[in-house]
């Protein structure tokens, strides 16, 4: 993980597994669903709504019980399978990041490449670094998850 400049931060991590696999981990819900929470967190993805195309949206809606509950959505700007999705996060109501992740496979194996760009320094210094410090725990499932699907 590593801070690009006052705007981007950038995680890239190698996974041992075939873009295809690693893609439809990002791509498919019944996937996605298994590895983007953080279980320390103890939350529950109670919804999760992915047109993964160029020109769809995504809804996710995070919660511990019904009545609490936290949803992040947006669009997706560019959708190549296998190799690269693109899409805003809009939930604040203001211009929010843009998130760019690239998959680029070699021997088998896949390199991620995501970043976070956001619409300024604040926007960046205000978002913090929880995000961030949960993308290795949710990587490390994303892992465990892979492992079972190339098992499979």
């Amino acid at each position: 993980m590593q801070k690009t400049s006052d705007r981007e931060v950038v995680v890239t991590r190698s996974f041992d597994a075939p873009a295809r696999l690693v893609f439809q981990a990002w791509s498919q819900p019944e996937l996605f669903k298994k590895w983007w929470v953080p279980r320390s967190l103890g939350m529950t993805l109670r919804s999760c709504e992915l047109d993964v195309r160029t020109g769809g949206a995504y809804r996710l809606v995070f919660g511990e019980d019904a009545a609490n509950t936290m949803a992040f959505f947006g669009r997706y700007l560019e959708v190549v399978p296998n190799q690269r999705i693109v899409w805003t996060n809009e939930e604040s109501g203001e211009p929010g990041s843009v998130t760019t992740v690239t998959f680029e496979e070699r021997d088998g194996k896949t390199l991620v490449v995501m970043s976070e760009l956001y619409p300024s320094k604040q926007a960046l210094d205000e978002a913090g670094t929880g995000a961030q410090e949960a993308t290795k725990e949710t990587f490390e499932q994303l892992d465990d998850l892979l492992a079972e699907l190339a098992a499979g």
